[in-house]
């Protein structure tokens, strides 16, 4: 059995669904990967190019049923602050690290990673380790505005650390 194509979110009809798959963030993107849901139905995504699954989306199977997809529980990085501001410029910090970010009115969350963590306690951040969905913005290169910055971004980096474009290379 191959699922061949993804439905996002608004147009998942419950009625189709047979199971679900539960990824953490890094397997939430794919293309061709063997793969059982959480009830046991074996399938092989198939699809035409890697694909970012977000937590709601489902897997088309050939036979028209629906696997859903859930985004599981990760290890994660709390980080807040005392103003809107304040988390805007920690916000760049981050993203001048390329590190995939899920920024939300209040927080932003990014894997758990002690080093950053230090980092941004030293910035004014309070930090604290969460344990839940993963669901990091797309970067703006991306297929439809909604793809991962961070596997396989869509401009051009071929330069290395001392190339003076002004942002770390280690990824």
């Amino acid at each position: 059995m191959r699922a061949t194509s993804v439905v996002r979110r608004p147009a998942v009809k419950p009625e189709l669904v047979i199971d679900t798959i539960t990824l953490d963030h890094g397997e939430r993107h794919r293309r061709r990967f063997a793969m059982t849901g959480d009830k046991g139905t074996a399938f092989l995504l198939d699809l035409d190019r890697a694909t970012v699954l977000e937590d709601g989306d489902a897997l088309k199977l050939e036979d028209g049923r629906l696997v859903a997809v859930r985004a599981a529980p990760e290890k994660l990085l709390a980080i807040r602050t005392e103003n809107a501001t304040r988390l805007v410029a920690l916000a760049w910090h981050i993203g001048n690290r390329h590190v995939p970010a899920e920024i939300t009115a209040d927080a932003i969350y990014i894997a758990y990673d002690h080093v950053l963590a230090d980092m941004l306690r030293g910035l004014g951040a309070a930090v604290e380790t969460v344990e839940r969905p993963f669901r990091p913005e797309q970067g703006a290169y991306a297929e439809g505005g909604h793809g991962h910055h961070g596997h396989g971004h869509g401009h051009h980096h071929d330069h290395g650390p001392d190339c003076g474009c002004g942002h770390d290379h280690g990824h």
